[in-house]
């Protein structure tokens, strides 16, 4: 039997995502990305939150050895693990009441399972609406199929925008600043 290789000189330009124009792509790393500021907005305000949360005089110890790993794990966590140790954060924390928290944390977990998505996927080829349906199975063995394209990705990308600022509010409006912002507020550790 004789065996064959990929003669790189005959593939495409750009390939393998050569079936997609520049900006399709460029709107998905901007999706991606967005993604990505989620996820650290997420991790500071976790800090916020625990940081601030009051505590026993005799639970300070304990309550300390357990804040240390639970910063470090929020450094590489996706964001599936930083939605709910934001929740629980939240949650737990000694003078926070939130107004639809709850859906706060839903959306989030709906925008994940996108985010997966857009990160995982493998893109196909587009159909005459400029739209293309990424290969992706999850866990539960559910395919994605709905298509993608350029608005879609746009919609995407705002939509987690307007998440990383709910998140920020979260913590704003309890009179903190936003770790590692200059914004207004008390600023947490100095």
């Amino acid at each position: 039997m004789a065996g064959n290789v990929v003669d790189h000189s005959e593939l495409p330009e750009n390939f393998p995502t050569h079936l997609h124009d520049g900006e399709f792509w460029e709107k998905l790393g901007r999706s991606v990305a967005t993604f990505g500021f989620l996820e650290d907005t997420l991790a500071k305000a976790i800090f916020a939150f625990t940081a601030t949360t009051e505590y026993n005089v005799e639970d300070i110890d304990k309550a300390f050895s357990e804040w240390i790993p639970k910063l470090e794990r929020s450094l590489s966590d996706p964001l599936g693990g930083l939605i709910d140790t934001y929740g629980k954060a939240v949650r737990s924390h000694s003078n926070c009441k939130i107004d639809n928290f709850d859906l706060l944390i839903e959306d989030m977990r709906r925008a994940s399972k996108l985010r997966n998505v857009l990160c995982h996927g493998s893109w196909g080829s587009i159909d005459s609406n400029g739209a293309s349906i990424p290969f992706f199975i999850n866990k539960q063995k559910e395919k994605f199929e709905t298509p993608i394209n350029i608005d879609f990705l746009k919609q995407v990308q705002r939509h987690t925008c307007d998440l990383i600022c709910s998140v920020i509010n979260t913590v704003t409006h309890m009179g903190w600043q936003f770790p590692g912002s200059n914004g207004p507020g008390e600023v947490i550790l100095k």
